[in-house]
């Protein structure tokens, strides 16, 4: 494994940390290849129910991609397309995956970081977190997809603002916007994101794969193979052990165990 990219597990939930402190988590090109490969290998796995994406250390998420690399990995278009190729697998590898996902948060999320939080069903934020996208300032036209993310949590025109000014977002206008949807103390951010998701981990999980499913597929817009795959997933559901345990919980009084089947 690239030690640059972690794994920690504790319990249903898995964490994937972003580990270069020294350099404020700078993404570089193997890391975003890793970032994919893991993420895969997360949602493989029956035992997790959702994942974490998060920065070493409190002083970044990530502060972009590493720009030091450019010059060999973007020096001209053949290689600017293979760069993209494998950065696009990173971020559709996040923004698929079918478990609840948060982008966890301290200090800078910049660049590519910001892609890849946006990837994530949430973002939890620590105050005096900053944002910004400074593709204008590179002259590189940020990834189609990532831009439709920013304009499905801010809207159109708060997209063009970011994008066109290349500006840094402070932590409250980005609770604003609706570009992060918490923000607390940094000391509190660990326990609010965890809590936050063994709440989730306890509900029954084709229910929660489900309404992402639906979310996503609304976003995407409907058509008739969505709907037949919702159609089934919801099928699936009814038919489930976790259906017959949820129903029996209720009528007993009782917390339901829920297995994912």
């Amino acid at each position: 494994m690239n030690e640059d990219i972690l794994v920690q597990r504790e319990g249903p939930i898995a964490t994937v940390v972003i580990n270069r402190p020294r350099a404020r988590n700078a993404i570089n090109l193997a890391m975003w290849g890793e970032i994919a490969r893991v993420t895969g290998g997360l949602v493989e796995d029956d035992s997790v129910r959702a994942v974490v994406f998060r920065g070493a250390g409190t002083e970044a998420f990530a502060s972009g991609a590493d720009i030091k690399e450019f010059p060999e990995s973007r020096k001209d278009s053949e290689t600017a397309q293979r760069y993209n190729a494998i950065t696009a697998a990173a971020y559709a590898a996040v923004r698929e995956c079918p478990k609840p996902t948060i982008a966890m948060i301290y200090g800078f999320c910049m660049g590519g970081a910001m892609g890849l939080a946006m990837g994530c069903d949430l973002r939890f934020a620590a105050e005096g977190s900053k944002y910004g996208i400074p593709a204008a300032r590179l002259s590189i036209v940020y990834p189609a997809e990532a831009i439709g993310q920013l304009v499905d949590l801010v809207g159109p025109a708060y997209a063009k603002d970011i994008l066109y000014s290349a500006r840094t977002v402070g932590d409250r206008e980005a609770l604003a916007i609706g570009l992060i949807q918490r923000l607390v103390p940094a000391a509190e951010l660990e326990a609010t994101t965890y809590e936050y998701l063994k709440l989730v981990a306890d509900n029954a999980p084709l229910s929660v794969r489900g309404s992402k499913a639906t979310v996503q597929a609304y976003l995407a817009g409907y058509t008739e193979e969505n709907r037949a795959r919702l159609r089934a997933l919801s099928l699936v559901a009814a038919a489930s052990e976790d259906y017959r345990e949820g129903t029996r919980a209720f009528l007993e009084k009782r917390r339901p165990s829920f297995q994912g089947r």
